[in-house]
């Protein structure tokens, strides 16, 4: 059973919510609360697999909270999949940034939340290829500040990198079976390697690391 805190500031977004994912078998919401600070005392208490995080909440805003969740040093990291209006949202990359495991659109539908939340707890990555190339889009110039096309001191190996450039461009692992005519395991096999080697939890971390490296551009 996956357990999960609905985190939302609109009491009729987390009612939704709740009665999405309880309606499922093997998912079961184990708390609710409308600010970041509720959040992350709630989280403490209830030890939940996944965290479905608003941005814009009082108190202390879903960034904040997911840094004190999910963020770097923090000794027993909660999964948090932020939920957020992507077209309006300017702090998606900083939530992201903060630890966060992924996001979605909060008109997404139902079934979409819920593949989401299922993602998340198994630690798989959760930005859609799609999403991904939107993300890195509008938020390229903040994330890259390295000269473009430099591996020094990357300790990756030619196909590696190669590999973290088509993650990092949003293709999907069989894109990037297709692409580099491998097996879908072997991508599988390459993209554990490169996250264990660069200390990355996830998919997500590996595209910021790529534009921060300026391996893609």
């Amino acid at each position: 059973m996956i357990r999960v805190l609905v985190c939302d500031d609109q009491a009729l977004i987390r009612t939704g919510f709740t009665t999405i994912i309880d309606a499922q078998p093997d998912l079961e919401v184990v708390g609710e609360c409308g600010d970041g600070r509720a959040a992350v005392d709630l989280a403490g208490a209830l030890r939940p697999d996944v965290v479905v995080m608003d941005v814009r909440m009082p108190v202390l805003d879903g960034i904040g909270a997911t840094r004190l969740l999910a963020g770097a040093g923090v000794a027993h990291p909660v999964k948090v999949l932020v939920v957020t209006t992507f077209n309006l949202d300017e702090y998606v990359y900083e939530a992201l940034r903060a630890g966060a495991s992924g996001f979605l659109l909060k008109d997404a539908p139902p079934a979409q939340l819920l593949h989401g939340i299922r993602t998340v707890a198994t630690g798989a990555a959760l930005l859609a290829p799609e999403v991904t190339r939107q993300l890195v889009g509008r938020y390229a110039a903040r994330i890259r500040p390295a000269p473009a096309g430099s591996a020094d001191g990357i300790p990756l190996t030619p196909r590696e990198l190669e590999v973290l450039r088509l993650i990092a461009d949003g293709r999907s692992n069989s894109e990037i079976a297709a692409t580099l005519v491998i097996s879908h395991e072997t991508v599988k096999t390459y993209v554990s390697r490169i996250l264990t080697k660069l200390d990355l939890r996830d998919r997500v971390q590996a595209v910021v690391y790529a534009y921060r490296r300026g391996l893609v551009s």
